[in-house]
């Protein structure tokens, strides 16, 4: 069973599929930039699109091939994401001690290309020249998951944090029956709010999500984002 949040705001343009036949559009892709993100970092691993089932695979390859170095990521999330893979590379942000933030990473090369051949571009990995501007759509709840396994957490000025309801989903099995989806709604929560209790962060955030309920108006959380421990203190 996939647990998915509800649909957000995706870039006009879809990707091609990253895989081979049958590959969703929009999976989430890994490479590295080289430019500006912020004091003290001038190369980074953007983490792009959507979290489907196989893309811990190719955050694995990325770090692989960069093993010794530690590069922050950064994260721009969007669409009906996979909570659980988002949990999973959470976990793996940590124990490979790498540093996290939310942000669009603008890739110098691509402007005015397609969005087609821009990802073209980025599909090898990288090196690329790139900036890094306020994620749009905002960090939602599959940019959360993965955030909460950065040792240091942080989010840009001007970024927001916005939460919608979350809902089962079985990519082979479409028919969920209402029963078993119920159940696996609280068994997963309880999983979400273990977690982030175990990276630092208030479980609460899932408490939030829950009250959004499937298909209810998306909320966005409040900028005191210390309190809520989802950024680590300077």
């Amino acid at each position: 069973m996939l647990t998915r949040v509800a649909a957000t705001a995706a870039p006009a343009q879809q990707r091609p599929p990253i895989g081979l036949y049958g590959s969703p559009t929009d999976a989430m892709i890994f490479y590295g930039p080289a430019g500006a993100c912020g004091p003290g970092c001038s190369d980074w691993i953007a983490a792009e699109g959507t979290v489907q089932w196989d893309s811990y695979k190719r955050l694995i390859a990325i770090l692989d091939r960069r093993a010794g170095g530690k590069l922050p990521i950064i994260i721009h999330s969007w669409g009906g994401s996979n909570l659980n893979v988002a949990v999973s590379m959470g976990r793996i942000l940590r124990d490979h001690g790498l540093d996290a933030t939310a942000g669009a990473t603008e890739v110098e090369a691509c402007v005015g290309k397609s969005e087609g051949d821009c990802f073209a571009l980025k599909r090898p990995g990288g090196p690329l020249d790139a900036k890094v501007s306020v994620p749009d759509p905002a960090c939602d709840l599959a940019c959360i998951l993965m955030l909460a396994g950065g040792v240091h957490r942080s989010l840009p000025e001007g970024a927001k944090v916005v939460l919608t309801g979350r809902s089962i989903r079985n990519r082979r099995a479409p028919n969920v029956a209402p029963e078993q989806r119920e159940s696996l709604t609280v068994i997963f929560g309880e999983q979400y709010r273990k977690y982030l209790l175990e990276m630092g962060l208030e479980p609460a955030l899932v408490d939030i999500v829950d009250g959004v309920g499937e298909g209810g108006r998306p909320i966005v959380v409040p900028a005191d984002w210390a309190r809520l421990h989802i950024v680590t203190p300077q």
